[in-house]
Parts: structure tokens; C-alpha cells; sequence
């Protein structure tokens, strides 16, 4: 077989359609894949702000109980408070 200029062009020209079909597949599937990873950062963006939201939830609920227990007395402490009372009352009774 003889391959003549009009003959190249016609095999040049049906590679050249495979393979910007060849082209469009692939960047058909690349384009799909790079939807799935943007849908899939979107999505571990959104879980990333809801955990720092709880984390900011338990750090206020932490520091609410930080000073609530600062303010608290020990049951020793409450202990000689009772008794302190008790003889300051049983003083006044006399």
C-alpha cells in the first residue's frame, strides 16, 4: 500500500478526531473529579465550622464552671462554717 499525501492527510485527520474525542473523555472525567473533590472540601469545611463552634460552645461551658466552682466552698470549709455558727448561736442564746 502506498501512502500518498491525501492518504496521510486522511490518516492523520481520523487520529486526529480519536483523539480529541480521547481528549474530551478525559476532560470530561477529570472535570468530574475535581466537582467531587470541591463538593468533598465543601463538605469538610462546613464539618470544620460546626466542630469550632462546639469547641467555642465547651470552652465558654468550661470556663462558666471554672468560676462557678471558684466560688463554691469545700465541704471542710462548710463544716467549720456550721460549727462556727452553731457557737456564735448558742453565744446569742444566753
Amino acid at each position: 500500500m502506498e501512502i500518498n499525501e491525501d492518504k496521510l492527510k486522511e490518516i492523520l485527520s481520523g487520529q486526529r478526531q480519536e483523539f480529541q474525542h480521547f481528549m474530551g473523555i478525559m476532560k470530561e472525567n477529570t472535570d468530574a473529579k475535581f466537582q467531587l473533590i470541591g463538593e468533598q472540601f465543601h463538605g469538610i469545611k462546613e464539618t470544620l465550622g460546626t466542630l469550632m463552634e462546639d469547641v467555642t460552645i465547651i470552652k465558654t461551658d468550661v470556663q462558666f464552671l471554672k468560676s462557678s466552682l471558684k466560688k463554691k466552698v469545700d465541704y471542710d470549709e462548710f463544716d467549720d462554717l456550721i460549727k462556727r455558727v452553731s457557737i456564735l448561736e448558742a453565744k446569742a442564746r444566753k
